[in-house]
């Protein structure tokens, strides 16, 4: 059996011509009765030895992080910068073998994120021997050096191996970057760290409909890229949002639970103008929450969380069987300027053409 990576590497090389891929992605998508418009596609199987990968670099790295802290511990426990270098080296050193040859799609995310890990770790290491006893705004000051130097890393990895999940991962870093160095130039603007956060996760989201609008067809690498920034942007932006809303401060009123509510269709409404599901994911078990207490202070305490459930799943799955009919209401009500900025409403069926790695 061929896979998608078996396939693409095919057209490469000339074996097959493009239009004959995309014709045979179309027939197997037309078998199967399943409409790929408005699917979110992702890679993040190859098959099964990617899991049997991805487990045995897990272990390798823990082992040679563990050995790395115990070798340079002097007794004081305190975080290694050799344990995070040798992480990050041997994370980039497998990622030449099983992202550039293998093109191998879960390891090489896994070895992205603890690339950047070693690295941000190492950083943070190197500061706390620098200065173990620092202050509160010398503690940001570091954090924010550690962040911004994986951020270059992180440009570094995507340079050389361009894994989707990259850009994210540099987002992420530059937002908390920029959340340090408020921090610690404006030590009081802490107190407001999650409208920095909101405000991170839009510019994120911003970011992230930047490379959606560059392939409305989502048959590129651009997509799979917009789809992890979707995902570094969401739980940010409906995190800082629910807390605003005071629906993290245990006892949710009748106001604040229908308030939940309503942002949550509003977030329905722009996941399907945008054709992206993340934001829907991510603020899921505010709205469970949310609803739960509605139905608590409506007299069910004991069957709250099961009605609930019975509610939002049953929503969910009809939204998921009628996907391609809500967006298309919703989009079609949209000024024409907005319409031809989002993805295409009939995208052509079949498997996009994407290169992992």
């Amino acid at each position: 059996m061929y896979s998608e990576s078996d396939l693409q590497a095919a057209v490469e090389a000339g074996a097959i011509p493009q239009s004959a891929a995309d014709a045979l992605r179309a027939h197997a998508a037309s078998r199967r009765a399943s409409p790929l418009v408005d699917e979110e596609h992702f890679r993040l199987l190859t098959g099964f030895n990617d899991i049997f990968v991805a487990i045995a670099s897990v272990i390798l790295l823990i082992a040679v992080g563990w050995l790395g802290q115990d070798l340079s511990s002097s007794g004081d426990h305190q975080p290694s910068m050799i344990a995070g270098t040798l992480v990050a080296a041997l994370s980039w050193g497998l990622a030449e073998y099983f992202t550039r040859v293998r093109r191998m799609a879960l390891p090489s995310i896994l070895l992205l994120l603890s690339f950047a890990g070693g690295v941000a770790f190492a950083v943070m290491a190197a500061g706390m021997r620098l200065a173990p006893d620092a202050n509160e705004r010398t503690g940001a000051l570091i954090a924010s050096a550690a962040a911004l130097l994986t951020a270059g890393a992180i440009w570094l990895h995507w340079r050389r191996f361009m894994v989707p999940i990259t850009v994210a991962a540099g987002a992420a870093a530059g937002a908390a970057t920029a959340i340090g160095l408020l921090v610690a130039v404006v030590p009081g603007i802490k107190d407001g760290i999650i409208w920095m956060i909101l405000a991170a996760g839009v510019a994120v989201f911003a970011c992230a409909m930047w490379w959606d609008m560059s392939d409305r067809a989502r048959t590129t690498r651009r997509s799979d890229v917009a789809f992890w920034l979707h995902l570094t942007a969401a739980p940010m932006i409906a995190h800082s949002l629910f807390q605003l809303l005071g629906a993290l401060d245990g006892a949710v009123s009748a106001l604040t639970a229908l308030s939940v509510v309503v942002l949550y269709v509003v977030f329905a409404i722009v996941a399907l103008a945008i054709d992206r599901r993340a934001l829907l994911v991510s603020s899921l078990a505010y709205v469970l929450w949310a609803l739960s207490a509605l139905i608590r202070q409506a007299g069910a305490v004991e069957w709250s969380f099961a009605l609930t459930a019975l509610l939002i799943g049953s929503a969910l799955l009809l939204l998921s069987a009628f996907w391609h009919r809500a967006r298309k209401m919703v989009v079609e009500g949209l000024p024409h300027t907005m319409k031809a900025r989002l993805p295409y409403l009939d995208r052509e069926a079949g498997q996009p053409d994407r290169v992992f790695a």
